[in-house]
């Protein structure tokens, strides 16, 4: 098929699409190698790649001018940032901000605070579970009047004890930063009763969705979030990172760029130097492929609903693949699954172990030079791997699948492990 047809193939019915029809529009999948680091980063659908592609060639001019490539250039941009509030389901409650990467955001925003510093409200509350991105910029604020907290996990069940926030949280409490999904651990968490933890006493809420975005809908608006940050090229798209913010939160921050840009003009005056207009050109190209999952024709108009029945089209293609992973993992006496066992919709399909003999990265690079491709090491999770007795360098063995995988590479990746383990 020629890259037209692809395009222009319809999913039969949102609950059962033909995985050869989902990997026709991934080029990269045609490759002999199995894709297993995902959470590192999702392959591009052919529909990004074409936009990217049709920027660079006929709209690679700066934005704001008058002339008609400066205007559609212009328009690609806002154009960008509306269909993240569609995939975020921000509505009208926020607005979206760009950036390089989500530990760029997260920098960002954790150094408007620095600046917006409140004695009466000095306290921020990070998750031992976390990524760094959202996690390090948060601790560096006690060299700047902050009081750091950390929320622990218990070691024992993979989760992070409420009662245990609940006694952290105070009057005092600025920030609580967490992930809704542990890049190590693959649970999710109910970001809607941390939001409300929260809000009841008066703090803002960051949620770092980075693992948790390329396998479920969004919802910052239902969630009741603060900030919810994630990277585009982890949910088939460019190397860009997106941020929601609400009005209120953003309203009461200044921002970091230039002088001249009002501190009204949100986002702008939290996107310093601009965003990368070529990856807001490959945002557009997402919604094609989300509609071809939803079963949509090329009329149907890009909305939440069209969201809501790609990503459960996904979650219904992963959640097998992962429940024979897990179950193999479980029934492996020197394998100790780092994570919970659950191999429902409770968690998400990044799944890490380590073996009580072999060292993670023997056992990686083995399988890759049987061309699966798996990843080792502490993924930025290196608080999280030492507070469970991990030698951060090491680490876990991280499988990591997403919708456009199949049973077959599963197999192929526990007939690896079989010979490893």
């Amino acid at each position: 098929m020629n890259e037209k047809e692809i395009r222009n193939t319809k999913a039969r019915m949102p609950d059962t699409v033909d995985p050869d029809q989902i990997r026709r529009w991934f080029p990269a999948l045609k490759s002999t190698e199995v894709f297993l680091d995902n959470a590192g980063g999702s392959q591009l659908p052919i529909s990004v790649i074409d936009q990217i592609r049709e920027y660079y060639a006929n709209t690679y001019v700066q934005l704001g001018a008058d002339y008609p490539t400066g205007r559609r250039a212009t328009h690609t941009v806002e154009q960008a940032r509306e269909v993240q509030k569609i995939l975020m389901n921000a509505g009208e409650t926020g607005q979206i901000i760009l950036g390089p990467s989500t530990s760029a955001l997260c920098a960002m925003l954790a150094d408007c605070y620095a600046r917006a510093l409140d004695p009466n409200r000095n306290e921020v509350i990070v998750c031992e579970a976390g990524h760094e991105a959202n996690v390090g910029p948060w601790v560096r604020l006690a060299d700047r009047g902050y009081v750091v907290k950390t929320w622990r996990l218990d070691p024992n069940t993979f989760t992070n004890p409420l009662d245990e926030l609940e006694i952290l949280l105070s009057a005092k409490t600025r920030v609580l930063a967490v992930p809704h999904v542990s890049n190590l651990l693959g649970a999710i968490e109910d970001i809607s009763v941390l939001a409300q933890m929260a809000h009841q006493v008066g703090a803002r809420i960051v949620v770092d969705g980075v693992a948790y975005a390329p396998h479920r809908a969004m919802d910052v608006a239902g969630w009741d979030v603060d900030y919810y940050v994630y990277s585009s090229y982890k949910v088939y798209g460019p190397h860009m990172a997106v941020m929601f913010g609400t009005h209120q939160a953003l309203a009461a921050l200044e921002g970091p760029n230039h002088f001249f840009i009002h501190q009204e003009e949100v986002p702008h005056k939290f996107e310093l130097g601009g965003v990368l207009h070529e990856g807001c050109a490959g945002i557009l190209g997402l919604p094609p492929y989300l509609g071809f999952l939803a079963g949509s024709d090329e009329e149907t108009r890009f909305d939440r609903s069209v969201v809501e029945r790609a990503f459960e089209v996904m979650t219904r293609c992963e959640l097998p693949l992962q429940g024979k992973l897990i179950e193999y993992l479980q029934g492996k006496d020197q394998v100790r699954l780092i994570g919970p066992g659950d191999t429902g919709r409770s968690r998400v399909g990044t799944i890490s172990f380590v073996h009580r003999r072999k060292s993670s990265k023997e056992i990686v690079l083995a399988a890759n030079a049987q061309g699966v491709g798996i990843r080792y090491g502490h993924f930025y999770a290196h608080r999280l791997a030492t507070a469970l007795g991990l030698d951060p360098e090491d680490g876990v063995v991280r499988a990591s699948l997403l919708h456009y995988n199949t049973e077959a590479e599963i197999d192929r990746l526990i007939n690896c492990l079989d010979q490893l383990l």
